[in-house]
């Protein structure tokens, strides 16, 4: 990824992620997937998260095909959907994939959500699409503390990665510093809160301090806390601000006054009742 100017981390298998990815939820397959991530290639964007539930990996794989651009510069997440882990599609579910992106392989591959009763069992089969080379890491994604107790000791690798809703008026502390000490790294979808906290009073006060957005100051309290996010924007002025967020620093008092901002909200669903 040596194309793009954003950091990378590294996971716990040695694989390099961006710190700042594209997030494709509700970017419709066609058009507008497709010039979105035409707009965030051109933007620096390398890593682009998506899912066989949204519809569009193959817009993400034209666009990643079109760009000209080298396949080892990018970093590519597709999921495998609740349908595929009830019916223990998994191996077929990730071929599927493949074929729609255009691609011999993810950069990351993650069991969507923790479906009751089978959130322990398929991971045997991520462990077999890893070893397999289908993708470069595997992890899960809305994985409370309570599922990873289950999993992990029943886990032959550990999961590199766990996607969950986080933004300041959800920061799952207890999560957090367990994903810490069992190193998987925390990837935060919704990072804006689908846009309700752009407008708050502290935000704006921290963003107007750093002459910079709103967006820009909570993708940034991502990167000090050292959770991966994902912004998503079909807007290219919004899709460009989204990573200009490496020229400036939250000081303690706005790390201070964001996490005081917490009030164990979620604006999507339920990991602990996942009946969809």
């Amino acid at each position: 990824m040596e194309d793009s100017n954003i950091p990378v981390a590294t996971l716990n298998n040695g694989i390099r992620m961006p710190w700042v990815g594209f997030g494709t939820w509700r970017l419709h397959d066609g058009e507008d997937a497709y010039r979105a991530v035409r707009h965030a290639i051109a933007a620096g964007y390398r890593s682009f998260d998506t899912a066989m539930i949204y519809g569009n990996e193959k817009s993400l794989g034209r666009a990643i095909k079109d760009s000209g651009i080298s396949r080892d510069q990018f970093f590519i997440t597709t999921k495998l959907w609740n349908d595929d882990i009830r019916k223990k599609n998994a191996l077929k579910a990730i071929d599927l994939s493949l074929e729609k992106l255009q691609l011999d392989f993810v950069d990351l591959y993650l069991v969507h959500w923790p479906i009751e009763g089978r959130f322990v069992d398929v991971w045997s089969d991520m462990e077999e699409i890893y070893r397999s080379g289908k993708a470069k890491a595997i992890g899960v994604s809305n994985y409370m503390i309570v599922h990873l107790e289950e999993l992990l000791p029943a886990a032959k690798i550990t999961p590199a990665i766990n996607q969950v809703e986080y933004h300041p008026r959800l920061q799952q502390s207890d999560l957090y510093d367990f994903c810490k000490v069992h190193n998987i790294q925390l990837e935060a979808w919704s990072p804006l809160m689908k846009g309700e906290t752009l407008s708050n009073p502290t935000i704006l006060k921290i963003a107007k301090k750093h002459h910079k957005t709103t967006a820009q100051v909570l993708i940034r309290w991502d990167f000090q806390k050292e959770v991966i996010t994902i912004p998503k924007s079909g807007n290219q002025k919004h899709i460009v601000e989204n990573i200009g967020v490496f020229d400036f620093e939250l000081d303690p008092n706005d790390m201070a006054d964001i996490a005081a901002m917490d009030q164990n909200t979620r604006v999507g669903e339920d990991p602990y009742h996942v009946y969809f």
